[in-house]
């Protein structure tokens, strides 16, 4: 697996930006590892959870960041030492429920994932992937500005992860086009500009470049970044046409390519 490979997800594969910044993507990879054969996630009894007057807390993002009971205390200190027993270190461990949580949200159980995100974080809150899936489960409850906030503590500790910031760009500008929040597009930009750093080869984040460009009124760059999108893509998969439209109405393709 390359590095441009790792640490790749799905969320631009579930997002829907209207004016078609995202365009149809192919599904991204899991850089989390296989789940053992035979291994199911029962192998720590993760349902002799607290009471069920405590069951909103368990699924929302880290555990909806409470002062804890005496009840969950004494739960996490159990599902812990379970999990010592069982894996070789919390990171292992962490990595395994974080594994399990994509399936969950692959198979559109979103409290179930949550839930198990949740616990992911609990053994290892430096594993990026429980704040990334935990902000595609906010994206996809419409809770846009805490999809941001999650996906923005992911790049706290993986801060060269260029999908997770094309990805964090996407939400952003999802959610400047509903709400006019020019702070939203200027900050969506900078984090696309940063992605590039890091990995010149996806053209996702040079279609919501485009995007963002087209947002701006500069429609020069609009099109070249929808050019450079075209070429990495080598086909036309990265071109939404209602956006290519739209950008057609304002300018012309300087290339001639699109008419």
């Amino acid at each position: 697996m390359n590095n441009r490979t790792k640490g790749l997800r799905f969320l631009s594969l579930l997002l829907c930006l209207p004016m078609g910044v995202i365009a149809q993507s192919g599904h991204l990879a899991s850089s989390a590892r296989n789940v053992e054969a035979g291994k199911g996630d029962t192998v720590v009894e993760v349902s002799k959870a607290p009471n069920q007057a405590t069951v909103n807390l368990l699924v929302a993002p880290l555990f909806g960041e409470k002062a804890k009971t005496k009840e969950h205390i004494a739960w996490e200190i159990r599902f812990l030492t379970e999990c010592d027993q069982n894996f070789s270190n919390r990171k292992e461990a962490s990595q395994f429920f974080s594994t399990r949580a994509w399936e969950y949200l692959t198979e559109g159980q979103l409290d179930t994932a949550a839930y198990r995100f949740n616990l992911a974080w609990l053994l290892d809150d430096k594993n990026a992937d429980t704040y990334w899936g935990l902000g595609v489960i906010c994206y996809q409850q419409d809770k846009d500005p805490e999809a941001i906030r999650l996906l923005k503590k992911g790049l706290e500790v993986a801060d060269t992860n260029a999908v997770l910031m094309t990805d964090l760009a996407t939400v952003q500008l999802k959610y400047y086009k509903e709400n006019k929040d020019s702070e939203q597009l200027d900050d969506a930009i900078q984090v696309l500009q940063k992605a590039l750093k890091y990995d010149q080869t996806n053209p996702n984040t040079f279609m919501r470049l485009s995007w963002a460009s087209f947002a701006k009124g500069e429609y020069a760059a609009a099109w070249d970044n929808l050019h450079k999108a075209r070429a990495l893509a080598m086909d036309l998969s990265a071109v939404d046409f209602s956006y290519l439209q739209e950008l057609l109405q304002k300018a012309p393709d300087p290339k001639g390519f699109f008419k």
